[in-house]
């Protein structure tokens, strides 16, 4: 069995009970949405790009970004509260007391100022943690894995660390810091992942659903709630035909992507990407997709919360 520290464990065993209502004299309720994912979820938007009014939108937003780091290394997942700016795309790092912010955004931005507009006054706060290239099964990518059966126990992996970042993220209870312990609720997840898993591995594009299952039933125990929102963002190829794309299996994982959400009433695929252009790489999106997707996310997410 793979490496999960005992906190995370009594997350996940206890179910993160947060109450929904502070009591008499306590801080501020915020609700929680866990970002997590590869290389388009950390994102490559510039954030010169941004429109007018984009960053001071989100501003009023709290983030907890968790430190990215290869598999098997000491550290994966530390991070902090701060309040909602640009910089946390790709090349954003922390050390779990200071941030190193890029010049890079991801949907983070968008999401956090289109559901902090939506809630009508709620406090909304995000947890993200991200790393390019990593697969769900251990071995497809040499970027790392989410694998929950990691095949060496003394090592940590990707999941160990998104797991890290909850456990730490809502161990911290006055995230605002305003001497006031606030009240933290886990309200949902938000996923884009799935590029490593269709690029040349059969059997990891052909059991992807159920991959996402068992990852996703771990986050949500961790989060408190077996029911909790999930988002999934469908990944997108920027080749059209067979000769053309970068992913052998996209096709495959996209009707996985569809498949899981088909079989789980409180998820839902976000196909925005589907109008997306990519730059010059073919893989990542440009920054007007990003600002459109983080947008998409939390429409999804704002209607599940209403059906769900």
């Amino acid at each position: 069995m793979r490496y999960i520290t005992a906190a995370a464990m009594a997350l996940l065993l206890a179910g993160c009970a947060y109450s929904p209502e502070p009591e008499a004299g306590t801080g501020s309720v915020y609700k929680v949405y866990f970002l997590n994912g590869q290389s388009n979820m950390e994102g490559f938007g510039y954030s010169e790009d941004l429109p007018d009014g984009a960053a001071a939108q989100a501003a009023g937003v709290l983030i907890f970004h968790g430190r990215t780091l290869q598999d098997g290394s000491a550290g994966g997942g530390e991070g902090l509260w701060t309040p909602m700016q640009p910089g946390h795309g790709f090349g954003f790092e922390t050390d779990g007391k200071t941030n190193s912010y890029s010049d890079r955004f991801g949907p983070e931005l968008t999401f956090a100022g289109s559901m902090s507009a939506a809630r009508d006054g709620e406090r909304v706060a995000i947890i993200k943690f991200t790393r390019g290239g990593t697969a769900l099964v251990d071995g497809v990518s040499g970027y790392g894995s989410w694998d929950p059966e990691y095949a060496d126990a003394t090592r940590r992996n990707q999941l160990d660390y998104a797991l890290s970042s909850i456990e730490s993220a809502l161990a911290a209870r006055d995230i605002d810091g305003d001497g006031i312990e606030d009240t933290l609720v886990p309200s949902g997840i938000v996923w884009m992942q799935g590029e490593a898993d269709a690029f040349d591995s059969e059997e990891a594009s052909s059991n992807y659903a159920q991959n996402l299952r068992r990852i996703m039933r771990l986050f949500r125990g961790a989060l408190g709630d077996a029911d909790l929102p999930v988002v999934i963002g469908r990944i997108k190829d920027s080749g059209d035909s067979e000769d053309s794309r970068v992913m052998r299996f996209s096709p495959r994982v996209q009707q996985q992507q569809a498949e899981f959400v088909a079989q789980d009433e409180c998820a839902a695929l976000v196909d925005a990407t589907r109008h997306f252009g990519f730059l010059e790489d073919g893989w990542h999106y440009r920054s007007e997709d990003y600002v459109v997707l983080g947008r998409a996310f939390a429409d999804a997410m704002t209607k599940l919360e209403t059906d769900c």
